[in-house]
């Protein structure tokens, strides 16, 4: 996965920490929550506020 496929993220997010409140995860603990998902594949510099922000929010649509 690369940093453009925030719903793939989210969803493995989503089963790697069911009981975890995405709106409590600070952007840092998220990048480095993504950084190390095992599909993950993408250079770290390419990620910004506003893609954590996309992944953040598909990540609470994923769990409505």
């Amino acid at each position: 996965m690369k940093w453009v496929d925030v719903y793939d993220i989210a969803i493995e997010l989503d089963e790697k920490y069911p009981d975890t409140d995405p709106l409590t995860v600070s952007f840092p603990d998220l990048y480095e929550w993504v950084m190390a998902l095992d599909s993950f594949d993408d250079d770290p510099d390419r990620c910004g506020e506003k893609v954590l922000e996309g992944i953040q929010m598909a990540w609470i649509e994923e769990r409505q």
